[in-house]
């Protein structure tokens, strides 16, 4: 219920207008961890996660005065190095034909469901993971991944027949 508290106090300091963070260390303090969660969600590695957070911090510091909206420019930022680093996985891995390369091993207790999400594509990954754990609209979404609302849909349609699978066996 504390979630939902919060996401009510979110939108409703969304309603009384943009809020910009005074400084790149106050946004740091502020949106560090969800990022971080955010990330791991997507490739699976807390310290990789962890790295490309900061990475996309450091790549505001020098545009920081132009950025009109340095929440949604920080997720675009994480999502797009996310996706960047598991396209390199993908890349490593076809050249070098070792599956070893994969960034960390998934534990033997690790959740049925999280397993099949980290199988998914990393497009629809990317999408159901914006949709139910950052609750993005679709429109949002398709900023975040640089594609149509339509192709969100086909994203979220694909990877939640993917889930149900799991779910139903």
């Amino acid at each position: 219920m504390a979630a939902a508290d919060e996401r009510v106090d979110e939108d409703e300091r969304a309603l009384a207008g943009p809020t910009r963070p005074g400084s790149l260390a106050d946004l740091y303090r502020e949106r560090y961890v969800p990022m971080v969660r955010l990330a791991f969600l997507m490739v699976g590695s807390t310290t990789v996660a962890e790295d490309l957070v900061q990475d996309a911090f450091a790549r505001m510091h020098r545009p920081w005065d132009t950025i009109e909206h340095p929440k949604a420019y920080l997720r675009t930022s994480v999502v797009n190095a996310c996706r960047s680093h598991l396209r390199r996985l993908a890349l490593e891995r076809a050249y070098k034909r070792n599956p070893s390369v994969v960034a960390e091993s998934v534990p033997a207790e690790a959740d049925e469901l999280f397993d099949t999400l980290a199988a998914l594509p990393a497009r629809q990954r990317a999408a159901l993971v914006l949709r139910f754990y950052e609750d993005l609209s679709e429109a949002d979404i398709a900023v975040a991944l640089g594609c149509r609302p339509g192709t969100v849909k086909s994203l979220l349609h694909r990877g939640l027949a993917e889930l149900r699978k799991v779910v139903e066996h």
